[in-house]
């Protein structure tokens, strides 16, 4: 099922001007769209577009001490072991804090009875479409975890420090984890600087 199909019309977009798409693969998670193009110097050429069925959501999972629960995966396109904060796909029908909740549940378990909305983003914006938000999710409780399929997954605790450590070390590389932990870190330091301030 294909949101934009085949199209040989002009269109619009920005600078650039369509002369046609039409899908050069697709999956049931993605279609990649081709689509030849006149660039904004006016000259012919294609553009590749990574189209995401799915809207994009992670969760930084804050446990009553203050540390942070980590996912790690196997990740098949990179070929390597990766930890981030819990992260998934939400289809259009559901809402980004409703899919971000069940995320955390089938990957860790957790059910968490704060929420908080840290930003919305979109992702590698030069070759996909795809978007998405991050959230804080605190009043963490344990539960059974139902992870799909395709994840081998394990858990792991850390303090922000310890990850933060491990962004900077190249470690941790999750653009969408360094996005989440880095906005996490600079709300806490300024509520730190804010109780300073207030004495």
């Amino acid at each position: 099922m294909r949101e934009e199909p085949e199209s040989h019309e002009v269109q619009v977009v920005g600078p650039w001007r369509r002369r046609s798409r039409r899908v050069a693969y697709e999956n049931p998670w993605i279609d990649v769209w081709h689509d030849e193009v006149d660039r904004p110097d006016g000259t012919p050429g294609v553009y590749g577009v990574v189209h995401f069925r799915s809207r994009a959501v992670g969760a930084v999972p804050v446990g009553d001490d203050g540390r942070i629960l980590l996912v790690g995966q196997h990740r098949y396109a990179l070929d390597e072991y990766s930890w981030e904060i819990p992260e998934g796909g939400v289809d259009d029908g559901e809402s980004l804090g409703a899919g971000c909740r069940r995320e955390l549940r089938e990957e860790t378990g957790y059910e968490a009875s704060s929420w908080r909305l840290l930003c919305r983003l979109s992702l590698s914006n030069s070759v996909t479409d795809e978007r998405g938000a991050l959230f804080v999710a605190e009043g963490l409780t344990p539960g059974d975890a139902t992870p799909d399929g395709t994840e081998a997954l394990e858990l792991r605790w850390a303090t922000l420090d310890a990850i933060l450590a491990e962004i900077a070390s190249g470690a941790i590389h999750d653009v969408m984890t360094i996005a989440a932990i880095g906005l996490y870190a600079a709300a806490r330091d300024t509520a730190t600087e804010r109780r300073d301030v207030d004495g």
